[in-house]
């Protein structure tokens, strides 16, 4: 089984992904350390402050691969990051779709509007932001905007988190809401 999870910034795609790797032993996959391994070794020209189009266009090969790979060899993974594109769906035949579960975070604006005193105090749950100085509320609301619109224009799932932050993801049903599913 292989689990996709992305969404803007500070949704929580990282600690989502440890939750699952403690709960169902699956590893992950952070698609950030991919882009700073082949960055720091100097295999791009991209940086970690290129546009996310071009690091999606640049990734998404790669991670494509890496999953169709584990697939064939019967393997669990969990593959979380924002440079999965929203029609991820159209890089895969119908075997491979078979075997990909894809949640998508978005938070609502009420949500980011409440509670951004938290979205920054959990930015570092499970990883060490080196700066995250460029997080303010407005990049958080604009970004959480701009993946809402992305969802909706490519009808692609995703879980919005609107009252409390509760995402409970059960790996064996096909498509699974746990907080709001919209349409």
């Amino acid at each position: 089984m292989i689990i996709l999870i992305t969404g803007a910034s500070h949704t929580g795609k990282t600690a989502l992904a440890q939750k699952l790797l403690e709960k169902y032993k699956y590893p992950y996959l952070s698609i950030d350390h991919l882009k700073m391994g082949l960055i720091r070794s100097g295999y791009t020209q991209l940086t970690p402050m290129s546009d996310d189009e071009k690091l999606t266009e640049y990734l998404w090969p790669v991670v494509m691969e890496m999953i169709k790979t584990a697939i064939e060899n019967k393997q669990n993974l969990i593959v979380e990051g924002c440079y999965i594109p929203f029609d991820w769906a159209n890089y895969f035949e119908k075997e491979y779709l078979e075997n990909i579960r894809y949640y998508c975070l978005v938070m609502s604006e009420k949500y980011i509007k409440t509670r951004f005193a938290d979205i920054k105090k959990y930015a570092n749950i499970v990883e060490n932001r080196l700066d995250d100085e460029w997080c303010t509320l407005e990049s958080v609301l604009e970004e959480n905007e701009k993946i809402l619109s992305n969802v909706q224009k490519f009808g692609t799932n995703f879980i919005l988190i609107d009252e409390k932050y509760e995402i409970n993801i059960d790996i064996n049903e096909k498509i699974a809401f746990s907080v709001d599913k919209q349409s």
